[in-house]
């Protein structure tokens, strides 16, 4: 696999990285300058972004940024305002493309509320197979959860009961209590630019709640920039200001955060080569 944008040898030594652990380049907002902006990330000391898969039959074009760029990798899985389009998606499939060397985790796949684009029977099918497909593959389940606070909770407690798997609780927006229970049954929990918003006082005071070794940060990009690009198109080079907010809550300096959230993130994905 080849790179149009090596990584740095002191980025791969791991002296000073910073992961963006969830973002989606392959979204069409990125089709003019994806090559620059990938330089910009490694630039900024962003080493290592993870490309997220939001529906299995576009697997190809996810995995194909990700084979691109030697510093970039790739999930696969079903979104859950798109599980009404892959309602029938097999645990044998997750497992089969899962197995590309890129592909360092499962997902996002879970339950969204707020919009009504799938039935929460048909999230839930879905989620409870890409549940399988972690547990199976050892990959962690990247987890999206929106105005589901109390219907996660119940999946995740019953789904522990059934052999453990590794999870993140991507784009973290939800209540304390869920970050409380992701945490105990042995999830991370990750912070994109939201945090940084002036009215997420709320959102912060549950990010110093989260022990240290549970912490990683994103970008989800292209949504959600953070201060002071909110509003604008997001991009993996963003997450060291999300980065720097984290790290002011939970009373570490930046160096530290940096660290703790790598050292977080190589513990978790197994597969990331650095």
């Amino acid at each position: 696999m080849s790179s149009n944008v090596p990584a740095e040898r002191s980025l791969i030594e791991g002296t000073k990285l910073l992961i963006d652990s969830h973002c989606h380049l392959d979204f069409e907002q990125f089709d003019e300058d994806r090559d620059e902006l990938v330089t910009r990330a490694q630039q900024a000391g962003v080493g290592r972004m993870v490309t997220i898969c939001t529906r299995v039959r576009k697997f190809d074009q996810v995995k194909a940024v990700a084979e691109k760029y030697d510093n970039v990798f790739c999930s696969v899985g079903t979104h859950p305002l798109n599980a009404g389009e892959e309602p029938d998606i097999e645990l044998n499939e997750l497992l089969e493309l899962s197995k590309h060397p890129k592909c360092v985790a499962i997902g996002e796949a879970g339950l969204d509320y707020y919009y009504d684009n799938a039935p929460p029977a048909v999230q839930e099918k879905v989620m409870r197979t890409h549940i399988w497909a972690a547990r199976q593959t050892g990959l962690p389940l990247v987890i999206h959860a929106r105005n589901a606070d109390a219907h996660m909770t119940e999946i995740l407690e019953d789904e522990v009961t059934k052999g453990d798997f590794p999870f993140i609780l991507h784009c973290f927006s939800s209540g304390a209590e869920l970050a409380k229970t992701g945490v105990q049954l042995g999830g991370y929990v990750s912070f994109s630019g939201i945090l940084t918003f002036k009215k997420s006082d709320e959102l912060r005071e549950i990010a110093k709640s989260v022990p240290h070794d549970r912490l990683l940060v994103e970008t989800d990009a292209p949504y959600l920039a953070p201060m002071p690009f909110r509003g604008k198109r997001n991009e993996p080079s963003y997450v060291v200001h999300t980065a720097r907010v984290l790290a002011e809550t939970v009373g570490l300096d930046e160096d530290e955060l940096w660290l703790k959230t790598t050292e977080n993130c190589r513990r978790l994905f197994t597969k990331m080569t650095f």
